[in-house]
């Protein structure tokens, strides 16, 4: 018989093309094309009967050499090759080309040395040493009790595959458990209940971790009854919860917690408790979910009358997710230092004691995980006289680079980054620096790079921008009263200073055409991101205690709108509600959702009484005007759930109509707390006190600029039962509602974050915790109810960075309402944002999207969301660099660019789109939430 050349002859070096495979158990080692021809070789063999000593003929040798050549082009092209791979694309190969009993004999060769690696890997290494053999049969059932009822596309089997294929004999427990919990989470993006299924790998982890013995998911209700009194006696006397804690009648709050309630974490949601919120001994979580909800609730019980009760009822709000308190309440409930409130908001002095001072509090504050807001504008500015010398400022900018590197040094106990942002009025004359301080270029000693920027705007700025006039810059000292007026007022001392300036009674000063300048705050804002743009006068005109003091700025997230002073340090104390919890039959559910605010509202104001305070004037400011942040989240999914598309009327609508009755059940729950407790002490004289609710101060708004104010004024809701409980019994709070991030809450319990629109349907979200692959779940849906959800849709929704406009074969209706945040029109988001704003008597953190940006749009949409009356807006997101991995598809066999191809120049290596945690794509406002 006449025999060709051997592969290995005509090949001499098939790895030559390629670099390194990933085999199972981790290791990387050089490719080798001579297996793959091998192992086709074994399999042609036993489809024909042929020994090895058997003579191949050269029709077989040359399929042989043409199927294994197949599969090394086919590697050459992968970023990421494994064996699993490799295996797999040979027995496509051979299926492909006809040769049916050739693969079936190939994936017999595969099954038999699978059998061989689980019969070497059936021991494997205990945390202290020892060896022990693997029970398959265990991990087999760990898994199947973490995917039961999810579905029937949610399959133990491929799970249990992979995690078994993936062990390796010597592997560790922590490496098993990983190994299964990697298996589930690896086919998310095929299909997003395998989430679900990963959460619940994760639980069986803690489980075992906190009780010390090897638990399952299916025993929840058990492990938390036995427990239950050993982890608070033991989280006592490790000194890591208060001693009071033990004081409650524990058996009755065993007796209240639902372990099932375990099983509604996603993955992201239950990784990140784990990471960074559960309580821990000596590097062990001690703590489990429900332990972790009934300890917040009994924290914020510790000076109720009937403590058990209100713990089992904040318990049923938190557990159920239909509201959630903000990060450091979550830190720091129950236990020994219990600084439970999200922002501070200064005022810095001018002086060289009282500017350290404020950052001497600004390390205290930061410290327990509080974010902070400073107003840098009463400090003079460069080139003002020192008064004690008779010397020259070196202004802002020195103390700014000291506050920044502070917040760095202080980095919220060792959790995570320590985070403020500084606030300057536009007239200042450091402005212009201000703008530069978050570049890269420059003198890095008038550079913050770790810290946040925010404009804080007058009207009057505003409009000589439209009016194409001239803006005179001043230094604080000079100009000592701008600092403390607004509206009208202010407009009267500014021209006066101004003629003043003219007349040359004011030395230092500057004049600017204002639309340069605005170009300036824009460039910067396109360019770093910062300063953020925050408008001074509807903040005040609109704030409730405007008797008592002077919004000076915001805070970290720009959603608090506060007085502060030297003798004052305001304080917020956030939490959110889940709107998507809140609807039932298509509608929002008043009737829960009232439930949901009293209670909300009552945990709320139990925090201020229960805080921890890092400095005096924190602790003066919140018990006289007692202020809570009671915001939403899920606002995109219930959306969703309503059929609605973020660019619509309905959406519009919707804004409109749950903020009135958010609104609504929030001030009428504060008046009921004041029948109870008393209203707070400075309620004499505040827009309560007179009868003006927050939709009643949009005219003042309008007749202080002079001009009408784009707001909607139009309410459904009969008010004047709200009306008249204030009239009756006041306000327990001067301020009850603010909409902040929730960036890493929102994480924990699975919805959408705050009011954000889906920032894109598939993608990897980066945090501390780790990267996680994101797909929208009721696009899912609504794609497999139409039989559209498949491993096409998953190409074509990574080819189109996870838009779905140009995918044809998606009904247009499905498409227009799943648009992401960079294919909404502005507009649409500012116009929801300004009918909650009318009902809002403090802010919301308002992100704002443009796909391509330019100076004109920035322009228009930054006036429209001023001339809409919005307080504050956060960032300015732009199209990202970088995209949703791509590398396993034929970019090239379709026939349509995505945007992301059209609005940039293609790269030879794109990477994953990682979006930062904190605040919603950013780093810094996790503080807050």
């Amino acid at each position: 018989m006449a025999v060709s050349p051997t592969f290995s002859e005509t090949n001499s070096s098939p790895e030559s093309t390629l670099g390194s495979v990933r085999k199972r158990n981790g290791v990387v080692a050089a490719f080798d094309g001579v297996r793959i021809h091998k192992a086709i070789e074994k399999a042609f063999r036993a489809e024909k009967r042929l020994t090895p000593d058997e003579m191949l003929s050269v029709d077989l040798t040359n399929a042989i050499d043409a199927h294994a050549n197949a599969v090394i082009a086919w590697s050459a092209a992968q970023d990421d090759l494994n064996v699993e791979a490799i295996q797999d694309e040979v027995e496509r190969v051979l299926m492909a080309a006809g040769a049916h009993g050739v693969a079936r004999r190939y994936i017999l060769y595969r099954e038999q040395h699978a059998e061989k690696r689980r019969a070497r890997a059936l021991w494997y290494r205990r945390a202290d040493g020892s060896e022990a053999v693997l029970d398959t049969d265990a991990l087999r059932a760990s898994i199947e009790d973490a995917c039961a009822g999810l579905g029937p596309d949610v399959s133990a089997e491929p799970v249990v595959k992979e995690a078994l294929g993936s062990l390796y004999a010597g592997v560790t427990e922590s490496e098993i458990a990983q190994s299964m919990i990697l298996a589930a989470r690896s086919r998310v993006e095929i299909e997003p209940g395998y989430s679900s299924a990963a959460a619940r790998l994760l639980l069986g982890v803690l489980y075992g971790e906190a009780t010390g013995t090897p638990s399952r998911i299916v025993d929840a209700d058990r492990i938390y009854a036995s427990y239950f009194k050993t982890y608070f006696t033991q989280a006592v006397e490790a000194k890591l919860l208060n001693p009071e804690m033990l004081t409650f009648d524990l058996d009755s709050l065993a007796a209240a917690i639902h372990g099932e309630r375990d099983l509604q974490f996603q993955f992201l949601g239950l990784q990140t408790l784990y990471d960074r919120y559960l309580i821990q001994d000596k590097g062990r979580r001690i703590e489990l979910p429900q332990l972790f909800w009934m300890r917040v609730a009994m924290g914020l019980s510790l000076r109720e009358d009937d403590r058990e009760a209100r713990a089992i009822e904040f318990y049923t709000l938190l557990s159920q997710f239909h509201f959630t308190s903000a990060t450091p309440t979550l830190f720091n409930a129950g236990t020994l230092h219990s600084q439970l409130s999200s922002c501070y908001l200064t005022t810095v002095p001018d002086d060289l004691g009282g500017i350290f001072s404020s950052i001497r509090d600004n390390a205290l504050l930061s410290k327990w995980a509080g974010g902070l807001g400073n107003d840098w504008t009463g400090v003079r500015a460069l080139g003002a006289e020192i008064t004690g010398t008779g010397g020259k400022s070196q202004g802002v900018i020195p103390f700014l680079k000291v506050a920044s590197d502070t917040a760095v040094a202080v980095n919220q106990g060792g959790k995570r980054k320590g985070a403020v942002c500084a606030y300057l009025e536009t007239w200042h004359l450091d402005i212009e620096h201000f703008l530069d301080l978050r570049k890269n270029t420059g003198d890095d000693r008038r550079r913050t790079h770790d810290m946040n920027t925010a404009n804080w705007i007058p009207d009057l700025f505003m409009q000589r921008v439209a009016a194409g006039g001239q803006w005179t810059l001043f230094s604080p000292n000079d100009v000592p009263d701008l600092h403390d007026t607004y509206g009208a007022a202010f407009e009267a001392r500014y021209t006066e200073y101004e003629r003043q300036a003219d007349a040359g009674q004011i030395a230092l000063f500057k004049r600017v055409p204002a639309l340069d300048l605005w170009r300036k705050m824009l460039a910067a804002l396109f360019e770093t991101g910062h300063p953020w743009i925050t408008f001074k006068d509807p903040s005040n005109v609109r704030s409730p205690q405007q008797h008592v003091g002077v919004v000076h700025n915001s805070n970290l997230c720009t959603e608090i709108l506060l007085n502060t002073s030297e003798e004052e340090t305001a304080v917020c104390n956030l939490g959110s509600i889940n709107l998507q919890a809140h609807l039932t039959d298509g509608a929002l559910d008043h009737a829960r959702l009232q439930a949901t605010i009293q209670t909300a509202v009552r945990m709320l104001d139990n925090v201020i009484d229960i805080n921890y305070y890092p400095t005096p004037q924190a602790k003066t400011a919140n018990l006289r005007h007692r202020p809570v942040g009671l915001g939403v989240m899920g606002f995109q999914d219930a959306l969703y759930t309503l059929g609605s598309s973020y660019a619509s009327d309905a959406a519009v609508q919707f804004a409109d109509e749950s903020m009135e009755a958010i609104s609504y059940y929030a001030f009428l729950a504060s008046s009921q707390l004041a029948a109870e407790r008393g209203a707070y002490p400075t309620y004499q004289g505040s827009l309560w006190s007179q009868g003006q609710l927050p939709i009643d101060t949009i005219d003042r708004l309008a007749k202080e600029r002079g001009a009408d104010v784009l707001m909607d004024r139009s309410s459904t809701l009969d008010w004047t039962v709200v009306r008249s409980a204030i009239q009756q019994s006041g306000m327990r709070n001067s301020n009850v509602l603010a909409i902040a991030p929730t960036a890493t809450i929102s994480n924990i319990v699975g919805v959408s974050q705050s009011i954000e629109p889906t920032y894109k349907n598939l993608y990897v979200k980066s945090n501390l915790s780790g990267e996680f692959t994101q797909v929208n779940t009721a696009l899912v849906q609504d794609l497999k109810a139409l039989g559209l959800w498949d491993a096409e849709m998953r190409d074509d929704l990574k080819y189109f960075d996870g838009s779905l406009l140009e995918i044809e074969r998606i009904p247009q209706e499905i498409r227009d309402r799943y648009r992401t945040a960079f294919e909404i029109d502005a507009h649409w988001i500012i116009e929801c944002a300004s009918r909650r704003q009318k009902w809002i008597d403090m802010g919301q953190s308002l992100n704002l999207y443009m796909d391509q940006p330019s100076g004109k749009k920035l322009h228009e949409m930054y006036f429209l969301a001023w001339a809409k009356g919005l307080k504050t807006t956060y960032y300015l997101r732009t199209v990202a660099a970088t995209q949703v991995e791509k590398s396993t598809l034929d970019i090239n066999r379709r026939s349509i660019q995505p945007r992301w191809m059209k609005n940039q120049s293609a790269s030879a290596d794109i990477q994953v789109e990682r979006v930062a945690e904190t605040c919603t794509l950013g780093a810094e406002c996790e503080a807050c939430q």
